[in-house]
């Protein structure tokens, strides 16, 4: 069911079980909120837009950390995101080794291909560019890629590193 409210009338689209429904006629109840939410929307704070690259190097020590264990992942190694993250210091923050890599400024050239999600699958969508050019860096460093997976011998534990 796709909730859609237009100034107590029924949105194209909006249905239950088949039949339109009409949310204006209830005080109180979900119309009610609906408006609400919509009102609230309207007075809270446009979102700054993210542009990449954007984050200073010299604001974060964490995404510091981050770069330089992924400068450390040796050629024809992989790495998760998880495993970077720990070894950065921050445990339980595989996210933001993602983040990490996808503002890193371009002059740094890091090698980003050489982390991979858990259990070594390949982050991107499979007909996606990035997948692609991510397989073929890897393939290039000796690194068998099988169907978007890594194989468990190219994983390094960057503990030991």
């Amino acid at each position: 069911m796709r909730e859609s409210y237009h100034h107590g009338r029924i949105a194209p689209g909006a249905c239950h079980r088949g039949r339109p429904v009409n949310f204006a006629g209830y005080a109180g109840s979900i119309g009610s909120q609906m408006r609400r939410r919509s009102v609230t929307a309207l007075l809270r704070p446009a979102r700054a837009a993210r542009t990449r690259g954007a984050v200073a190097s010299d604001d974060s020590p964490a995404l510091q950390a981050i770069w330089h264990v992924v400068c450390t992942i040796p050629r024809g190694r992989v790495s998760t995101y998880g495993a970077v993250a720990r070894a950065a210091g921050l445990p339980g923050r595989a996210r933001q080794a993602g983040f990490a890599l996808r503002v890193a400024p371009a002059e740094l050239n890091l090698p980003w291909h050489r982390v991979v999600g858990a259990g070594g699958r390949i982050a991107f969508p499979a007909a996606s560019r990035a997948h692609r050019e991510q397989v073929r860096r890897l393939r290039a460093e000796g690194v068998a890629v099988h169907a978007g997976r890594v194989t468990r011998a190219a994983l390094t534990d960057l503990d030991e590193l």
